[in-house]
């Protein structure tokens, strides 16, 4: 059972006793953005159907639950961050809540609970909704604003891999390229309903939905559905709190209409993202059915060098996505002007400026609805937490939270290794940067890199108020398809050696490292019940494969370990609790060596005792443990070591396998 709630004080988690509680854990699950059971983006759909769908079964079917949950019990993790969307509340219609699957996801929780495992709620998005290549928002949205979802694809709006992937063929295709999805926030309906979502009182104030402006009717819908979840789980002690809403994007605020991001420069220092450059206006006529000539970002393959040598024609077709009949609300506004489909007039600075100040995303777009999110939830339990992200690559850039967050937030900001990410490669002897442009030379190099990033991610939560807060890593992980799923294959061939995983533990391997030395909480993307090790499936989102588990390398159902991938990576010892100060732990993976130090035991934190985990898979069933400083009691049955320190001012722990 999870021991107690857990309540945030300054930058801790601390349980009813008073101790610091360090929190590791897993994503549940990366399907959990698509309807059950036949939502995956392997499975070719119109969404025609967008409003009859359910989520009732993701993360799993509720008769799975206990193997699921028991497994990542059994693996050393004490939170889940669990996925839910939008959509899946709210998919028939403004108002319309589907009950039954609030229900079942409550249950999801109760369950969690029974095996030790906190849940923080996730309201996940990516590039907006399914429609547009992600997931996210009901369908329905489009058509309240006046888009037409059914026209993205024949107006190059959207990137979708339904449109333009061949499922007979199968595998990996040039025509949708890996990782090519978040290409979509460069194109005109993303943009366009994100800043109606962030800022359209500033904006478009004229632009109203059912008598109310269209900021407040998405975000009313939206922390609606929040509520409507928040009401169902308010009594079940593991839940922590929300997130605020998975890796926020701000649309236009801040941007210069005409300005197109090819390169850093003094206006955008950010390296740019691959795909189309479009700027705020190119968007907007595309979106009315002026085609555009874009730059287009490519990448080296030898180099990693980006360029725009050639530009793209951009809905060439002539077709406008607004609904038949309305007019561009933001050419209403006075943000440009067409005389024909010449562009007669812009106002540059139309999404920089208003009434003589400078807007920022920070103060204009996320503090309000930070707050609202921590009013709407704390109405059913006070003492949540509120898990609160800003756009990732302005978390890292150094771009901050607000000012003034709520009381007991969470920095919950993402980090990857985007390299790896993106190249399917985990090469630390040269591994290159796309965040900087530059490249590291050797595991302690590469490791240093990732503590500086981490660090730097780290260190917005010292500003949320005179204490701090905690920093909660809430996705980081690997793609298990390296080296185009050279693992698969050789498990499809036979071999189920420990050898297939060797490049993944590596990676993973040297990621805690520097959670360990930083001591943040995190939550690894992810763990997807129906992961597949088919390049054209993988989690059943748009063939990203990040999964800890796969039911194709489940050999044996009685063994919890059995399709796991690369378990050494992340099933890992650490100090899940404890009395006064944890002031370092380390684990040697090659040694298999494991030491921490534990002191300020004097400052009346509570009863002297600490948790630890220690897992059979590098240990053993009977670990060599030394302890100076306290008694000591290892569970076989449950991998927990138990310290006890009555009058010790530092405790001294060390572990190596049996």
């Amino acid at each position: 059972m999870a021991h107690d709630r857990l309540t945030i004080v300054g930058d801790t988690f601390r349980d009813t006793a008073g101790r610091s509680v360090i929190l590791r854990g897993v994503n549940l699950g990366g399907d959990c953005k698509l309807p059950y059971p036949d939502g995956g983006t392997n499975i070719p759909t119109d969404f025609a159907d967008h409003r009859e769908v359910s989520f009732i079964g993701r993360p799993f079917p509720i008769e799975e639950a206990d193997e699921h949950l028991g497994r990542l019990s059994h693996w050393g993790f004490n939170v889940v961050r669990l996925v839910t969307t939008w959509e899946a509340v709210e998919h028939a219609g403004p108002g319309l809540y589907d009950e039954a699957y609030l229900d079942f996801l409550a249950e999801i929780c109760r369950r969690a609970a029974k095996y030790g495992l906190y849940v923080m709620i996730d309201f996940h998005q990516d590039v907006w909704s399914r429609m547009t290549g992600g997931s996210g928002a009901p369908g329905w949205t489009f058509e309240a604003v006046g888009l037409d979802f059914t026209k993205f694809h024949a107006a190059d709006a959207s990137h979708v891999m339904q449109n333009l992937y061949d499922y007979e063929r199968g595998g990996w295709q040039d025509a949708y390229p890996q990782m090519s999805w978040g290409g979509n926030h460069r194109l005109p309906p993303t943009n366009i309903m994100w800043t109606f979502f962030w800022t359209g009182r500033l904006f478009t104030p004229d632009y109203t939905i059912d008598g109310v402006n269209v900021q407040d009717f998405l975000q009313s819908h939206y922390l609606g559905a929040m509520d409507q979840v928040a009401r169902k789980v308010a009594g079940i002690e593991n839940v922590l709190g929300f997130d605020t809403l998975n890796e926020p994007v701000t649309g236009w605020i801040t941007r210069r209409m005409t300005y197109r991001h090819v390169a850093p420069t003094l206006e955008n220092a950010l390296r740019p993202r691959l795909g189309l450059a479009m700027s705020a206006l190119d968007c907007l006529l595309a979106a009315r059915g002026i085609p555009v000539a874009v730059p287009l970002v490519v990448r080296d393959p030898q180099t990693g060098a980006l360029s725009a040598p050639a530009d793209k024609i951009v809905n060439a077709n002539r077709i406008s996505i607004w609904r038949d009949g309305l007019d561009c609300p933001f050419e209403a506004a006075g943000a440009y002007r067409l005389d024909g489909d010449r562009v007669a007039e812009v106002t540059d600075d139309f999404f920089q400026r208003r009434g003589g100040r400078e807007l920022n995303a920070e103060e204009d777009a996320y503090s309000p609805l930070f707050h609202k999110v921590a009013d709407i939830t704390r109405a059913h339990q006070p003492a949540w937490g509120v898990f609160a992200e800003i756009e990732p690559y302005a978390a890292v850039s150094g771009e901050g939270f607000p000012a003034e967050m709520p009381e007991r937030s969470v920095n919950a900001s993402h980090w990857y290794d985007y390299s790896t990410l993106y190249t399917k490669r985990f090469q630390p002897e040269a591994a290159y940067d796309f965040a900087t442009g530059e490249t590291s030379y050797g595991r302690n190099a590469l490791k240093q890199i990732y503590c500086e990033q981490l660090g730097r991610i780290a260190g917005h939560a010292r500003g949320f108020g005179p204490a701090g807060a905690p920093t909660l890593i809430g996705e980081f992980g690997i793609p298990y398809d390296l080296d185009h799923g050279a693992a698969f294959a050789a498990w499809a061939a036979g071999n189920h050696g420990d050898e297939l995983w060797a490049e993944h533990v590596a990676a993973l391997s040297l990621m805690y490292e520097a959670m360990d030395q930083l001591q943040l909480h995190s939550t690894q993307w992810n763990y997807t019940a129906s992961n597949r090790n088919d390049l054209m499936i993988g989690d059943g989102w748009n063939q990203e494969d990040l999964s800890i588990f796969s039911r194709d390398q489940q050999t044996d159902p009685a063994d919890p370990d059995s399709g796991g991938r690369a378990i050494a990576g992340f099933c890992r010892p650490f100090v899940r609790r404890t009395a006064g100060r944890l002031i370092e732990m380390t684990f040697d993976i090659d040694r298999l060596i494991f030491t921490a130090e534990i002191g300020d035991l004097d400052e009346g934190n509570g009863p002297d005792f600490a948790e630890l985990y220690v897992p059979h898979v590098h240990f053993g069933a009977a670990p060599a443990i030394e302890v100076e400083g306290a008694d000591w009691r290892y569970a076989r049955s449950t991998q927990l070591l138990t310290l006890a320190y009555p009058s010790a001012a530092i405790v001294r722990i060390t572990i190596r396998a049996e």
